[in-house]
């Protein structure tokens, strides 16, 4: 490895001006004055390697046609030809901010593999971008498409041998180079586009068929009301502005801002590894104030686990109720299934096929990052297990997909025990989500796990993935979905003391929740102990769920106010039946356009706002055409199993959706698995 001392001497012999070679073109001296490293190479490639290649006998790779292509490439230069300059100047250098952690220069990616020139008859030479790593540094360069990483990295050590005086490290990654010739569709890129093909191709019929032959919606055949895009697009966007007193309208609210926020944070996650000028003002960044609204934004998690739990036991329990205690929960597990599974199953395909076909550039190499754990285990993600199966995850936000799922497969058996044993049951979950809290407390003390970033905080799996770690924010919202199964239809008359100082507790637990650590995080504050931490991640996990339950009892009896007001505008509501899918796609745009970029980034808070706005723009339009071609037609398909199985409960009178999840490696991420907000 190259220290700093080498690293900043090769960026102060760049950056001196030397003597113009003989054959450097009259209109590159202003170039050759700034002395680019890929200038230096031409120079380098003229008086050292080619010389020998003349000097000596032929050996048989020098005969190859990389070098047959430097040769033609440096008496380009000589005649000055476009080409052979366009290689030159797509090259990039030192970075001009190394000490503000600049530490690419991405060049000119579409100059470099615009070019080709036809050498000969049969044969031409086309450019091969690839990055040159010295230590943490990425420089672009660009050489003949034929001349392999290893052939190059060996030329490159000598010519920075030769500037240098010394030996370095460097790497040219042929996984890493990049030429205009694509590769070719494999078998699962093939089959991920005739499938998406397909599926429109039904909703393109459907519709047609729905708008111009048929007159009378209530007459659609089932099959094009399923796929039909005016018709899901119509139940989509229909905003009810009554009041129905089976729908906890504020839901829609708490749902739609917690996956707002999960995505925000996803955006200063891909922010961070995007070829920042400014990389180390992370640093000074993290223990700020603002950002602790990030660093802390899994919470969101537990709003939604809140919700999830909540929703599942208000409404079988109502269920229950109507059919004497009967439960199926194989059919609750189908239900579950459908409206996951296959969405799922699409999105690994998507994930791992579809980056390269959309979109490309300089840090685009192989797609997805993901791409290798996916067809390594994918199917440990469409079993639901991969938080404990596999350390790297296929889609790295799919783990709230198992542990809401774990949660789900429980469900039944605490459905049952409160159903017979009322409070005794209930009282028993206080109890597990007791215990669950000590496991907590005990691991991260036991391990020294710290989560403060100033300490490393890489405890994820053990503290976070884990499904007992987020069960007792699920537990509670199953609690305060039993209370309101058994106050329902109650009015509770509270004081204004009542009110204020249950409002006053709930923010103080939100914000405590997101603020305690603020002063402990800055670096030059004094540590605090494991046992401090221990007690703050144990105790938020208890909080916050508590808070989010406070604010849906207060606003269902009427006590919200402003709160109210704003969680249970009409609004959200479109955006509450395409969350889920929103959800699950949205860091493959964020992705996307993260390593689409072909110029260097500049990272503050501004500027991950205005990403943020533009990359909602873009999720919003992909969720909403795989709604209507994947989650709308089955989710159309459960409604219709839900009406044959039970005919005379309708538990969800409405198609909404049935999932909004979240998530968080290091980063937030997010998804929730609601059944929906009308409880009957």
């Amino acid at each position: 490895m190259v220290d700093s001392v080498q690293v900043l001497l090769l960026f102060g012999l760049i950056a001196v001006s030397q003597s113009r070679g003989p054959d450097v073109p009259q209109d590159f001296e202003i170039v050759e004055n700034l002395k680019p490293l890929g200038v230096q190479f031409v120079d380098y490639l003229q008086n050292e390697i080619l010389p020998g290649w003349n000097k000596t006998e032929p050996r048989e790779d020098d005969l190859d046609e990389c070098s047959t292509d430097l040769t033609a490439w440096r008496k380009g230069i000589s005649s000055r030809q476009t080409w052979a300059r366009k290689m030159i100047d797509s090259w990039g250098s030192i970075p001009s901010g190394i000490f503000t952690g600049d530490s690419y220069d991405l060049g000119n990616f579409d100059e470099c593999l615009s070019i080709e020139k036809l050498v000969e008859e049969n044969r031409k030479i086309s450019g091969k971008y690839c990055f040159l790593t010295i230590s943490s540094l990425k420089i672009a360069t660009c050489f003949p498409a034929s001349c392999s990483a290893t052939k190059m990295q060996t030329i490159m050590e000598k010519f920075l041998q030769t500037l240098l005086n010394s030996g370095m490290t460097i790497k040219i990654n042929e996984s890493g180079c990049q030429t205009s010739e694509k590769d070719p569709w494999d078998g699962l890129t093939i089959f991920t586009i005739v499938l998406l093909s397909v599926l429109s191709t039904f909703v393109i019929i459907a519709t047609l068929y729905d708008y111009f032959l048929c007159k009378d919606q209530s007459q659609l055949p089932v099959i094009v009301k399923s796929f039909s895009a005016r018709a899901n697009s119509r139940a989509l966007f229909k905003v009810e502005s009554s009041s129905n007193p089976n729908v906890i309208q504020c839901l829609n609210g708490i749902r739609c801002t917690s996956l707002i926020w999960v995505i925000f944070c996803h955006e200063y996650a891909f922010s961070m590894i995007s070829p920042n000028l400014n990389t180390l003002d992370l640093i000074a960044w993290v223990p700020k104030l603002f950002s602790s609204f990030m660093v802390h934004g899994y919470f969101s998690v537990d709003s939604f686990f809140v919700l999830g739990g909540m929703l599942v036991s208000m409404i079988v329990l109502r269920t229950m109720e109507k059919s004497n205690g009967k439960l199926n929960p194989l059919m609750m597990y189908l239900h579950r299934i459908i409206r996951i599974l296959p969405v799922v199953a699409v999105a690994i395909l998507i994930y791992m096929t579809m980056m390269p076909v959309v979109s490309g550039g300089p840090m685009f190499k192989g797609g997805y990052h993901g791409k290798h754990a996916c067809e390594k285990n994918w199917f440990w993600t469409l079993l639901f297990v991969q938080n404990y199966a596999v350390v790297n995850y296929c889609i790295n936000h799919s783990w709230y997909l198992a542990v809401d799922m774990q949660l789900y497969f429980i469900s039944p058996f605490l459905l049952i025990a409160i159903y017979k044993w009322g409070k005794k049951a209930a009282a028993g979950i206080v109890v597990l989500i007791v215990l669950l809290s000590g496991c907590l407390f005990a691991t991260q003390m036991v391990n020294k796990y710290s989560i403060l970033f100033k300490n490393g905080g890489d405890s994820t799996k053990e503290l976070y993935y884990a499904t007992h770690t987020h069960a007792a924010p699920w537990l509670i919202g199953f609690l305060f979905g039993y209370f309101l199964h058994l106050n329902r239809g109650k009015k509770f008359e509270l004081n204004k003391l009542t009110v204020w100082s249950g409002w006053i507790l709930c923010l103080a637990m939100l914000f405590t929740s997101i603020f305690a650590l603020y002063p402990a995080g800055k670096y030059d504050s004094p540590p605090i102990s494991i046992l401090a931490e221990s007690f703050y991640y144990t105790l938020t996990r208890v909080g916050w769920p508590l808070a989010i339950c406070w604010i849906v009892f207060a606003c269902m009896q009427g006590y919200g106010g402003l709160a109210n007001s704003f969680l249970s505008s009409p609004l959200w509501q479109p955006f509450t039946r395409l969350s889920y899918s929103m959800f699950i796609w949205h860091m493959f745009v964020q992705e996307v356009n993260i390593r689409n970029t072909r110029t260097n980034t500049y990272f503050s808070n501004y500027q991950v706002m205005l990403h943020f706005w533009e990359d909602f723009g873009f999720i919003l339009l992909m969720s909403y055409f795989l709604y209507l071609i994947v989650e709308a037609p089955l989710g159309f398909f459960d409604v219709l199993l839900r009406k044959r199985r039970v005919p005379a409960v309708r538990t969800e009178p409405k198609l909404s959706p049935e999932h909004l999840e979240t998530n968080q490696t290091n980063q937030p991420e997010n998804q929730n698995h609601t059944d929906t907000n009308v409880v009957k």
